[in-house]
């Protein structure tokens, strides 16, 4: 992690490979849920090249998929926060990838749509009366549903999907309504890939496939760190693959 110069309040950090990602010290940062989601698109749909990310937010999901995917690849992000698509457009200019990635300051519940094969999200989480909402407004945004909720989410990447699309995303895995948002948008669920972030605990959260026709899968589900609070094997291979630094595998490997 590296500080912006002549501004603390923004670091400069590792997301990919050689990318960077630019992110407040104090505010929305990204986090296991963006990669673990990037992660489950990519393996749905490993030879996108229309990709939508909807409430891109930072733009970590959104680039994390857009590394694996193939170099003619191209993304497109939906964001309503203006600090955070400032940040966005600010890491898209570093990495030289203006040329791969749209970026739209809107509020994806307007979005008119289109013909994309892949859409990736990973919505809030809690209603707005639930909880104790962060003083951060960058912060509250990504937990809170200020901007809308999954079944906003789910009925805007329905009317973007092509036949053949596919749409991946997380929530909170005791949650019953991501289910029923993919049923009222009309699609329907392939594949849902439970996560455990410690393993003997419940699941924080769960990733959800979808496409407009499909059997579903209950994929094996991912444990992140085993019962000693130690990094799996599994989850370090799935970080190796998303772009994680070479210095930081060695760390995690040596502390297993």
């Amino acid at each position: 992690m590296m500080k912006e110069p002549g501004n603390p309040d923004i670091t400069c950090d590792t997301l990919a490979g050689h990318w960077r990602i630019f992110q407040l010290r104090d505010g929305h940062r990204f986090s296991a849920d963006d990669l673990l989601t990037a992660w489950a698109a990519v393996q749905a749909k490993p030879q996108a090249r229309r990709v939508l990310d909807l409430g891109a937010g930072i733009g970590s999901v959104g680039l994390l998929a857009l590394w694996r995917l193939p170099t003619d690849a191209h993304l497109t992000m939906i964001e309503v926060q203006v600090i955070s698509h400032a940040l966005a457009s600010r890491t898209v200019c570093y990495n030289a990838l203006a040329e791969r990635v749209t970026l739209h300051l809107q509020d994806l519940r307007a979005w008119a749509g289109g013909e994309f094969d892949l859409v990736t999200a990973s919505p809030p989480y809690l209603p707005p009366a639930r909880g104790i909402r962060p003083q951060h407004a960058q912060r509250a945004a990504a937990r809170f549903e200020l901007h809308g909720d999954v079944f906003d989410y789910c009925r805007t990447a329905a009317r973007s999907l092509d036949q053949s699309g596919v749409f991946c995303f997380c929530h909170a895995a005791d949650d019953p309504r991501p289910e029923q948002a993919i049923v009222r948008a009309g699609l329907t669920i392939v594949q849902r890939q439970l996560v455990y972030f410690r393993a003997m605990l419940p699941p924080r959260i769960a990733l959800f496939t979808c496409a407009w026709q499909g059997e579903r899968l209950e994929a094996p589900p991912v444990i992140i760190r085993d019962s000693q609070g130690r990094w799996t094997a599994e989850y370090l291979a799935i970080r190796e693959e998303m772009g994680a630094s070479t210095a930081f595998l060695q760390w995690a490997r040596s502390s297993r």
